[in-house]
C-alpha cells in the first residue's frame, strides 16, 4: 500500500491547508512536526532537497508543497496518485 506523508510545522498555514485537503479526501497520512525537532528537519531536506514546509511525499516520491498539491488536484492528477492509500 502507497503511503502518504507530510513534514510540518505547527505555524504553517500552507501545512494546515495541505492537510486538510488530505482530510475532505480522507487519505490517512503520516506527519512528521519539525518546529522543534532539527532531526528530522534535516531528513526533510535531504529527502526533498528544499527548506520550506510543508514537503508532501507519496509513496516515497516527493509532490512538493502545498501549492503542488492543490495544482495536482485541479490537473485531476491527485486522486489517481492517493487511489491507493484511500481508506475504504
Amino acid at each position: 500500500m502507497s503511503k502518504v506523508e507530510i513534514y510540518t510545522k505547527n505555524y504553517c498555514p500552507y501545512c494546515h491547508r495541505a492537510k486538510e485537503l488530505l482530510r475532505i479526501k480522507n487519505v490517512p497520512f503520516t506527519e512528521y512536526d519539525v518546529t522543534h525537532d532539527p532531526e528530522k528537519e534535516t531528513e526533510m531536506r535531504q529527502r526533498s532537497g528544499r527548506v520550506t514546509v510543508p514537503e508532501i511525499f507519496i509513496d516515497g516520491r516527493l509532490v512538493g508543497g502545498c501549492d503542488d498539491l492543490f495544482d495536482l488536484d485541479e490537473r485531476g492528477e491527485l486522486d489517481p496518485l492517493l487511489l491507493s492509500v484511500r481508506v475504504l
